[in-house]
């Protein structure tokens, strides 16, 4: 099983990149969020799943090993393979996602699209015992909820990753939220990037 490459950023794409690693270019399924924070000719390491099928091995990448173990363990629910798996990572992050199962959230999952309601209660049922909720420590000593990365700042984030610069990606993403306000993640990206294509 392939656990990590690491290797040079030969191409950014919506939801996938391209690591070099020794000659052979890996592509790794990713989130807008991971697609944000790589650039084109830089150096990556990701940590990855590989999932195998009779007609395909397909790979996951993250950053983080909190979000590949997120991956796995939503996997362990009915219903829920590794594309469904990684929506709801695209649309919650980890800090995110552990509060809502903690919280028993089900109008939070449901905001990921695929995840139903019953698939969300589903989730919150078999997850909620064992994930903890995310807390962080302010100077004082208090205990406070980590805010999470909205889906306006990980498609801004993505856009920028695939070279186009700060001001417009903002403009776009801005424009797309407005006129649909409870688009998720992908959607945005994709209507942004459609945009973004007309205004070159």
């Amino acid at each position: 099983m392939i656990a990590s490459v690491r290797g040079p950023v030969v191409d950014v794409a919506l939801d996938h990149v391209v690591i070099d690693c020794a000659g052979v270019g890996y592509r790794v399924l990713v989130t807008p969020a991971t697609v944000g924070s790589l650039r084109r000719g830089e150096e990556a390491t990701l940590l990855t799943s590989m999932i195998v099928r009779e007609d395909s091995m397909t790979l996951y990448g993250f950053t983080e090993p909190d979000a590949r173990s997120l991956f796995t363990l939503l996997q362990t629910v009915t219903g829920v393979g590794p594309r469904l798996a990684m929506a709801t990572l695209a649309v919650l992050e980890p800090d995110a996602l552990r509060r809502a199962l903690a919280d028993s959230d089900v109008k939070a999952l449901t905001a990921v699209p695929g995840v139903g309601k019953r698939v969300a209660e589903r989730l919150v049922v078999e997850l909620r015992d064992k994930v903890d909720a995310p807390t962080t420590a302010r100077p004082d000593g208090a205990v406070v909820a980590p805010v999470p990365g909205t889906i306006r700042d990980q498609v801004a984030e993505a856009l920028v990753g695939l070279g186009f610069t700060t001001g417009p990606a903002d403009k776009a993403v801005t424009a797309i939220l407005t006129d649909e306000p409870d688009a998720d993640a992908s959607t945005v990206l994709r209507k942004s990037l459609a945009l973004l294509g007309k205004t070159a």
